[in-house]
């Protein structure tokens, strides 16, 4: 769904506009409002489990957020993304930031979980685009596919599944399995 707008809304005025009903939440996309999908218990699951295993390794060193807008750069026009889960370093944050405002630099890493009605090559499409926008990582859950696919700035994207063990230099001490997340989520492999 898309908030109708005259003209293309600028960040300002997007951060302007009133706020939703409820848990109705909009994206800026290309000068236009768009709703975001609210998350089903599978996606919240799954939220959940992640934010566990990002915490314990990144803890002290940053800041790790679920549902955080961002405001960035996209193909030249203001764009705000409201990552499923992002984790900022004290080395990127700006000493200033408020706490409560719209996260105003780019992420060290953005993890996006697939929603019913989303592909993973639109996914793939908007982790391009965070990349672009100087975001140091993008990780796309496909909980279909019980799949983590890493996005990198300057390497081809990398997929893990099941056992294979996910590292990042990135992220100094992160180290689990796919399966695991899915574990720690209490999601069973016949749950899709």
């Amino acid at each position: 769904m898309i908030l109708q707008a005259k003209n293309q809304l600028t960040l300002q005025e997007f951060l302007n506009l009133p706020t939703g009903e409820g848990d109705i939440t909009y994206e800026l996309v290309d000068g236009q409002a768009i709703l975001k999908m609210s998350p089903k218990k599978f996606h919240s699951k799954l939220t959940r489990a992640l934010l566990n295993f990002i915490e314990q390794c990144c803890e002290d060193k940053g800041e790790v957020c679920p549902e955080l807008a961002v405001a960035l750069t996209r193909r030249g026009r203001d764009w705000m993304p409201i990552p499923d889960i992002l984790y900022i370093s004290n080395e990127r944050l700006p000493p200033d930031w408020n706490q409560e405002g719209v996260c105003s630099v780019p992420p060290d890493l953005v993890i996006e979980i697939i929603s019913p009605g989303q592909t993973f090559g639109q996914m793939a499409a908007k982790a391009k685009d965070y990349l672009d926008a100087k975001v140091l990582r993008v990780w796309v859950l496909d909980s279909k596919a019980r799949s983590i696919t890493v996005f990198y700035p300057d390497a081809a994207p990398q997929t893990y599944m099941g056992e294979e063990l996910i590292t990042d230099s990135l992220f100094e001490g992160l180290e689990f399995t796919v399966e695991q997340v899915f574990q720690k989520a209490k999601i069973p492999l016949d749950a899709q």
